[in-house]
This record gives structure tokens, C-alpha cells and sequence, in this order.
């Protein structure tokens, strides 16, 4: 078999924990039946050997596998991943959720996207990185005892991704730990009002709306103190058609979506401002992971 697991990026600014949408950006995995366990890695993680001897996908197969099936067989896995790792796109998302689909397959079981994404939430605790990984377009994700319930917008071609990835990583948990552990009522009600908007702007294409709804009091500035550069990717976005920019998960990559026809003159600005990043242009994904015969 082989699965195709898109990136994803969370938050979106006032969203905290809740909206999230898929990238079309992805780690690819070939899977098959062998007389031993063995594991290969090409692009990101190649070069770090924790990555194929202690690989997370495959020790999450397994757990899973071995439940269904009740038994260990061997398989060799084939990576090909194009994710950057601790730059807030999902990878770890893509992972879990790319092996909980895997398992299920290879064990002969039908892939139910509900059921693999409330496994998932067992391992990532909040919805909005895994519930765009599973079904791909614009998530609205909440947890409602103990599942995840969810809003799904498919997105036009008339949008898409322009990010910035710095060469510097963010640990999430580090991220988090930074955070406050209270807020102001004020705060909380802007975030709670530019969320809802967001959302409706993303329900509605209402593509010039995102340029109000996408700001934060909550996580972002704290998160981006980290790396202040990251102000001057955000004012500049702005300043050359980006719709929105903002801090994807918890960083350090930014997300700037833009009109298509506008992202051209996006991507020369900011890689003509940001020469020491990688800059990356993507279409936005629909579909979620897609598994097919190898």
C-alpha cells in the first residue's frame, strides 16, 4: 500500500486549538509485506538516525496493528517525507494519523475516516492539526465528550499558500508552556468574535473578511517574541496581498494565504526580504490522507 498524508496548519491566528486547514504538502509511505522489519527515510529525517531507528509511525502501526490483528508480522516502510519537522505543519499529525490508516488497511480492515481521526485524538489531544489531516479543506474541530466534532469547507483554487520556514524550530511543548495560564475576559471575547468570523469567512469565500478576522490576543506574539523576525514576515505578507499571515501551529513557520494570482509577487517578496528562509508555495488540500495500492 501506499499512504499520501497532507501537512496542515492549526490555530490560524485567533482559532486556538479549534481551526485548521490541509496544505498540499506531503509525506508519502509504501508499505509492504516482508520477512522482516525494516525501514528507510528520504527528505526531512533523513539525516537523523532516532528518525529510522525509533520511527513514530511505525511504532504507532504496530500498537495499532497488533490490537487488530493479534499477532506482530513484519513489514518494511518506505518514507518519503517532505514535511518539515518542529516548524508547526503537522508532521507529527501527518504521522499518527498516516499510521492509525495504515494499520487499519494492512490489517484488512474498511478505512473509516471518523474512526481513524478519534483514534488519532487519543495520541494529539486537540483536533485542529489531525481533523484537516484526515479530511483535508477548512476544519472547525471541537472535542465533545471524548470525540471529535466537526465542520469541513472545501477550498477553491482561487486561494492559496504562501509559507515562510525558518531554520529555526519551535518545540510545541515548549510553545505551549510559554502561554499564560490566565487571561483577560477582553481578550478572550476578541478571540472568541475574530474565530467566529474567521470561520464564517471561510464558510462563506468571503476572502477579504480574513484580513480582520485573522489576528490574536492569546498565543501568537508570545510564541513569535521566540523569533522576532517573524513581525517582519507578518507586516511585510501583508503589506504585498497576503489575506491573512499567520503563526502556523506553533511555529516558527508562518501561513500567508493569498489570492493565486496575487501569490507569485508574494513568494518573490518574501524570498527577495527573507533570503535565510525557505519559502514555499502550495495549492490547498481537499482530500485528507489517500491511501492506494503500492
Amino acid at each position: 500500500m501506499k499512504i499520501k498524508v497532507p501537512a496542515s496548519s492549526a490555530n490560524l491566528g485567533p482559532g486556538f486549538d479549534t481551526l485548521g486547514l490541509a496544505l498540499g504538502l506531503y509525506n508519502e509511505t509504501i508499505i509492504e509485506r516482508s520477512n522482516y522489519l525494516s525501514v528507510s527515510v528520504k527528505g526531512e529525517g533523513s539525516d537523523k538516525p532516532y528518525v529510522k531507528k525509533n520511527n513514530t509511525f511505525v511504532n504507532i502501526f504496530y500498537d495499532v496493528y497488533n490490537e487488530l490483528i493479534g499477532k506482530k508480522d513484519n513489514f518494511r516502510f518506505a518514507f518519503t517525507n517532505a514535511i518539515p519537522f518542529s516548524r508547526g505543519l503537522g508532521s507529527s499529525s501527518s504521522t499518527i494519523v498516516g499510521a492509525i490508516a495504515s494499520a487499519y488497511y494492512m490489517a484488512g480492515h474498511s478505512i473509516n475516516k471518523e474512526q481513524v481521526l478519534n483514534r488519532a485524538l487519543i495520541l494529539e489531544s486537540h483536533p485542529d492539526n489531525i481533523t484537516p489531516c484526515v479530511y483535508g479543506g477548512f476544519a472547525v474541530s471541537i472535542v465533545d465528550n471524548g470525540k471529535v466534532v466537526m465542520i469541513r469547507k472545501e477550498l477553491p483554487k482561487e486561494i492559496c499558500a504562501v509559507v515562510v520556514v525558518p531554520n529555526a524550530p519551535i518545540s510545541t511543548e515548549v510553545a505551549r508552556g510559554l502561554l499564560p495560564k490566565q487571561y483577560k475576559i477582553s481578550d478572550a471575547v476578541f478571540n472568541l468574535s475574530h474565530a467566529s468570523l474567521m470561520s464564517a469567512a471561510f464558510m462563506s469565500e468571503n476572502w477579504e473578511m480574513l484580513k480582520i478576522a485573522a489576528y490574536d490576543r492569546l498565543h501568537e506574539e508570545i510564541r513569535m517574541n521566540a523569533l522576532p523576525r517573524l513581525f517582519d514576515v507578518r507586516r511585510i505578507a501583508l503589506e504585498n496581498g497576503a489575506l491573512m499571515s499567520t503563526l502556523s501551529g506553533s511555529g516558527s513557520s508562518f501561513l500567508n494565504l493569498v489570492y493565486t494570482q496575487h501569490s507569485k509577487k508574494l513568494l518573490h517578496v518574501l524570498q527577495t526580504e527573507f533570503s535565510e528562509f525557505k519559502l514555499m508555495k502550495f495549492e490547498l488540500d481537499n482530500l485528507g490522507f489517500v491511501i492506494t495500492q503500492s
